[in-house]
């Protein structure tokens, strides 16, 4: 066993060994520009792209023509939102989202705001899930988008998507879901869920960082957006900027890999997630933040009373990767916002770290955790008192 052992897969994952072999040749050999259409070169990493388009699509269950390509979530976030707001502002300004969204969704909404948008922000109960009649009740006939997460990325919780899609879809408003957490360990497909867009990116599922794609729906409703990136009209024009093809090659062949081993590789890291979590729970003071049941298999946030987070963190850097949150959000010194809007008091929060397990993750790593964090709790529970 290696140290320090990695459980913080909800910030990244490791490039996965067979997904960085197939990239290397477009980076020196294929290194041919996909906008080029008079030589080989050009073909060759066009039809790449046409390939990892389709592997992506068949992972969710679109038409590879509705599937475009960015340099990840938060580029696909930025664009599914301001480009409705922009596309569909003479019809509505108003955008319902939720308090626990990931920071791309929800400070991309406060700059709407800044421009004349409206937006709804739900509540969420204590195990983070929202109220499907309060989100009915917030629409109103300027209501455009609904954006809410797919999997929380601190909790894992699981928002009931088809529902959602439901009333989007009864009302004629436009769903939109950030399933970066949700791709890869949840079966997903975005025309049984009733999903108009769909955000996602490759490094969460053991592919290349600096990439990711959007769904855009093409019929029943087809969804259009104003680009947010100029250039060259690339991507049916929603996204312009030379194509990243070793990165897309990475990606389609992570969505491959999910889709071949989806159920039986998430029932394996969900039963190492319950073991972690069922252990740690034995300590005196240690709570579940998040449901039980309805969330993502590879994630535990768990919260340890008289026990600071981040001084734990601090002695278990050395040989645990362990995380207080978003990677995005952990500059920040503020508390989880997740964690608060599902009414932790801040002590609560400050005391609660996420732990999140991945493809690689081994039992005897999770043993010397168990250890550890029972060994480090006690010590830091002696001082704190």
């Amino acid at each position: 066993m290696k140290l320090p052992i990695y459980l913080d897969n909800n910030a990244t994952t490791p490039c996965d060994p067979r997904i960085l072999e197939i990239m290397l040749p477009w980076f020196t050999e294929k290194f041919g520009n996909a906008a080029s259409t008079s030589h080989q070169y050009g073909w060759e990493a066009a039809e790449a792209v046409k390939i990892g388009r389709e592997q992506i699509a068949s992972l969710i269950g679109a038409d590879s023509k509705e599937i475009i390509f960015t340099s990840g979530a938060t580029e696909s976030d930025n664009l599914a939102i301001k480009g409705v707001f922009e596309m569909y502002g003479t019809i509505g300004d108003h955008i319902i989202t939720v308090e626990t969204e990931h920071k791309a969704v929800l400070d991309t909404c406060h700059q709407l705001e800044k421009r004349g948008a409206r937006i709804s922000y739900l509540k969420v109960n204590r195990e983070g899930f929202i109220n499907c009649e309060e989100l009915e009740s917030e629409i109103t006939d300027r209501t455009i988008l609904i954006a809410v997460m797919y999997a929380n990325n601190e909790t894992g919780v699981i928002q009931p998507i088809r529902e959602i899609a439901a009333i989007a879809k009864k009302h004629r408003i436009i769903f939109f879901t950030d399933a970066t957490q949700a791709i890869g360990k949840l079966p997903v497909n975005v025309q049984q869920d009733g999903i108009d867009l769909l955000a996602l990116s490759a490094h969460k599922i053991y592919g290349p960082k600096g990439v990711g794609a959007l769904y855009v729906r093409r019929k029943n409703p087809r969804v259009r957006l104003i680009a947010q990136i100029d250039g060259g009209n690339h991507e049916m024009g929603m996204r312009s900027g030379t194509l990243n093809v070793p990165g897309i090659v990475g990606l389609g062949k992570a969505c491959e890999l999910s889709q071949a081993s989806l159920s039986v590789e998430s029932n394996f890291i969900a039963s190492l997630r319950d073991y972690l979590e069922n252990s740690l729970l034995k300590l005196k003071g240690c709570f579940r933040n998040g449901p039980e049941v309805n969330r993502s298999p590879q994630v535990t946030n768990l919260r340890f009373a008289n026990c600071r987070a981040s001084d734990l963190m601090i002695h278990l850097n050395k040989d645990i990767a362990v995380s207080s949150g978003s990677a995005c959000s952990s500059a920040s010194p503020e508390p989880s916002h997740v964690l608060i809007a599902m009414g932790l008091t801040e002590e609560e929060a400050r005391s609660s770290i996420r732990f999140s397990l991945g493809r690689f993750t081994t039992k005897e790593e999770l043993d010397y955790t168990i250890h550890k964090i029972m060994e480090e709790v006690e010590q830091e529970r002696s001082i704190f008192i």
